[in-house]
């Protein structure tokens, strides 16, 4: 579904990227661990169209989307859910999940919705309050629904877990893993690597720009480096 080969971005001088090679198949959970500053946000920026490129190729869905602008990927089926949630905090959790589908206008708008509360009802509980107001947890379900609602084949995923109980973590993980059942693919950044590598079918490590090593996530996780280096064991 989702194929990048030699994959280059560059902050200014400074590249970032360094020829980055992976892939997503269709219902796949896919996930990119690394340590901070690997390089793993730039790469999810990059597919969604918010990072430029200056090297190498995104396809997806058969399509070239290297020179695509962001809103016509989310058009064709990619949405992110970005690290550090980005909602509209001025807005209702309703609002938010309204935009997540701009691109559409048709009645299933509202299927969507209910869908969304199904999955994650406390946003049913509160869709008229501020979305500022939520708690981290709830913000960061509302910004996973708010990406649901551009109908993705394919979701981008950034840093989910980030700064949760481990309650709400494992909540946020459930939820990832119920997409395949949807047959939405997944392409999940994570610094939870245990968790991260727990839910996929398939993993890379990412370090300094670089995908250094790559295989099943069963594997990965056997791995004595990376358990070592990322799983703390």
């Amino acid at each position: 579904m989702l194929t990048v080969e030699g994959l280059r971005s560059r902050y200014g001088r400074i590249e970032v990227l360094h020829g980055v090679d992976l892939s997503v198949g269709s219902g796949e959970i896919v996930t990119v661990v690394g340590a901070n500053g690997a390089g793993k946000t730039t790469l999810l920026r990059c597919l969604s169209g918010v990072q430029p490129v200056c090297g190498g190729a995104i396809t997806f869905r058969g399509e070239s989307l290297t020179a695509v602008p962001a809103y016509r990927r989310v058009q064709r089926g990619l949405a992110q859910s970005p690290e550090g949630r980005q909602i509209f905090t001025n807005l209702s959790v309703e609002e938010n999940l309204r935009l997540g589908a701009f691109i559409f206008s048709d009645e299933r708008v509202e299927r969507d919705m209910a869908d969304a509360f199904v999955m994650f009802p406390v946003l049913r509980e509160k869709r008229n309050q501020l979305a500022g107001g939520l708690s981290g947890g709830q913000q960061q379900m509302l910004a996973i629904a708010r990406a649901l609602m551009g109908r993705p084949a394919c979701l981008l995923l950034d840093e989910p877990s980030m700064g949760l109980a481990p309650i709400l973590v494992a909540q946020i993980f459930d939820v990832v893993k119920s997409l395949k059942a949807l047959d939405v693919a997944v392409l999940l950044v994570e610094q939870n690597a245990f968790g991260a590598l727990s839910i996929a079918d398939r993993g890379y490590v990412m370090e300094t720009g670089r995908i250094t090593m790559d295989g099943s996530a069963a594997n990965l996780i056997a791995d004595p480096l990376i358990r070592a280096a990322y799983l703390g064991i």
